[in-house]
């Protein structure tokens, strides 16, 4: 397996991996080891306390993140009559039923969000092979199936920088928390909003410590390891 480069071990350098980091110090040095020639992305990384096969135990929901996540966001909506409109008047950069099914069918998915009134779940459902893979099924947990007269606020929301949330198989999360060409505190604030989310989703069937460990990283970056109670007392304002 080749070797890091020479920047990637320059980055590690600047941590320390027998240190636990509070969240404004880790967000400092996330960004000097941020090396790359383009604007990563900031990720957060969470070890679950849950057991990803427990249906009572399944970790899911969404975070508004109040700085956004720095990129332009191409909505399309399923939608049709009233529907269509509420979501062409709130700029939706494309707006379909019948003829957005049959060109997801034909292979187009150059979008990063779908959101779906309900009563176009059942053209919508049987794209599930194709939009499922790419995470981009419109589901109504993480807010994207929504009454028509809801359209505007939810197509708003996800521009501003909602981000989904969910356990994967190893009971980990991984979600982005900005860029980083982002101000140190407004990346804060957005860990914090995830961070204040994911413990409200926390499920009934959760015993223990829910989350393990936590790591910020960039795209390119070496990763900081997170004070699990720092970043608690933080976002729950303890």
């Amino acid at each position: 397996m080749a070797g890091r480069g020479k920047k990637y071990e320059s980055a590690v350098k600047l941590v320390d991996k027998n240190k636990v980091y509070g969240p404004e110090e880790a967000v400092a040095i996330a960004k000097k080891a941020a090396y790359a020639n383009f604007d990563e992305t900031v990720e957060l990384h969470l070890k679950m306390g849950v057991d990803p096969r427990a249906a009572d135990q399944q970790v899911r929901g969404t975070a508004l993140l109040p700085n956004g996540l720095g990129k332009q966001v191409r909505v399309v909506v399923f939608a049709q009559g009233e529907g269509a409109r509420f979501a062409t008047e709130a700029n939706a950069d494309f707006v379909g039923a019948d003829d957005l099914v049959k060109k997801i069918e034909e292979g187009w998915t150059d979008f990063d969000v779908s959101i779906a009134t309900p009563d176009m779940m059942g053209k919508v459902g049987k794209l599930g092979k194709i939009l499922g893979r790419k995470g981009l099924m419109p589901n109504p947990k993480a807010g994207t199936v929504v009454p028509a007269a809801d359209l505007p606020r939810a197509i708003n929301e996800v521009r501003k920088g909602r981000v989904e949330f969910r356990l994967d198989r190893t009971a980990i999360i991984h979600v982005p928390i900005g860029k980083k060409s982002f101000d140190e505190q407004k990346l804060v604030e957005n860990l914090m909003s995830i961070i204040e989310a994911i413990v409200r989703a926390k499920p009934a069937g959760a015993k223990g410590q829910y989350i393990k460990t936590a790591t910020i990283t960039t795209t390119m970056g070496p990763g900081l390891r997170l004070d699990i109670k720092s970043i608690m007392d933080t976002a729950l304002g303890a």
